[in-house]
């Protein structure tokens, strides 16, 4: 893969498909053609990338043909059918779904904590879960000074991260309770507006759902930490983009706010945002569309032995999806 490089993106109309062509365009990524790929009920619908208008084409088995790079969000069913074909034409793939995160050959990468997995690739690289890429971008830095044994966390997750008919139907719903209609729902079990929904993903046979998991499952992963432990209630908001996370985080070694801070002061692709005289503190309202993640709120932990709390707020929809995928792209290519 080279500097003009051809790139497909897979899931091109979708909600993080969008982000993916607008992040390569703002990143000025090194690109001779870009393809974008999607269901053949998209097929034909037209998008600006650039100074150009690019038909959106149906995804079939040979659409890789001559394709350096894919970048792929449409879901992890359509991700275990094409990636493998992808990488036998000879391309290579960032998945954004949750097909491969936790198969051994392939790397699954936060760049600013993980990039030299990259190197380890067979084909396909994984993107994290949102909530998980998120939380770790504080996380991690503090790991690094302290060294993480568990955390305890909330997650306040948005609609986007359910995709675009999930930020349609709050919008919808909300227009419905001013108008005074009757609210209606399809994506969600429960209405969303004015409401949160103690439920992401799917139940496990333990109680906590799929969603609950991948914190320590990918965490482990992500940071080379086996041992990570973690406890964690996912919670869906009725905020359209960014997901936040209150954390509290046990560590090894003697905690000092002011090394924490340090330590998130240099950490790469993290604001420290934390004036709570001033009233300043991360909020999804503020990181959205915002590249990179912010936290604060940090303070002792009041149960912890050598405990830390904080709240980190992010976009799902570009650290936490398609922000990620091309910096992983980057780093292919450096």
């Amino acid at each position: 893969m080279g500097p003009n490089s051809h790139v497909a993106v897979v899931g091109a109309t979708g909600a993080v498909g969008i982000e993916m062509i607008r992040t390569l365009e703002r990143r000025n990524f090194p690109l001779s053609r870009l393809t974008l790929l999607a269901s053949s009920r998209s097929a034909g619908k037209a998008l600006q990338f650039r100074d150009e208008t690019i038909a959106v084409k149906e995804l079939k088995p040979d659409s890789f043909k001559g394709v350096d790079l894919a970048l792929f969000s449409a879901g992890s069913g359509i991700s275990k059918e094409y990636a493998p074909r992808a990488v036998a034409d000879g391309c290579v793939v960032v998945d954004n779904s949750s097909a491969f995160r936790m198969d051994d050959a392939v790397p699954l990468v936060v760049p600013e904590i993980n990039a030299r997995d990259v190197a380890g690739h067979h084909g396909i690289l994984a993107n994290p879960n949102c909530t998980t890429a998120i939380t770790l971008m504080a996380l991690y830095p503090l790991h690094q000074a302290f060294f993480c044994k568990r955390i305890v966390a909330s997650s306040y997750q948005a609609v986007s991260g359910t995709g675009a008919k999930a930020i349609e139907e709050l919008r919808r719903q909300v227009q419905q309770i001013v108008r005074g209609e009757t609210v209606t729902w399809e994506v969600y079990p429960h209405q969303i507006a004015f409401n949160v929904l103690p439920h992401v993903d799917s139940f496990l046979p333990s109680g906590y759902t799929k969603e609950e998991m991948k914190m320590e499952n990918e965490g482990r992963k992500i940071m080379h930490h086996p041992g990570f432990r973690a406890s964690v209630t996912c919670v869906r908001v009725p905020v359209y983009r960014a997901h936040s996370v209150a954390v509290s985080a046990e560590f090894e070694k003697p905690v000092t706010l002011e090394a924490a801070r340090q330590a998130l002061l240099r950490a790469p692709g993290l604001d420290v945002v934390d004036e709570p005289d001033a009233k300043r503190y991360p909020m999804p309202l503020f990181t959205a569309e915002k590249d990179n993640c912010e936290v604060g709120r940090l303070r002792k932990d009041c149960a912890l032995d050598n405990g830390l709390c904080f709240w980190v707020s992010g976009d799902q929809l570009l650290k936490g999806a398609a922000l990620n995928a091309v910096q992983i792209a980057e780093v292919l290519l450096a």
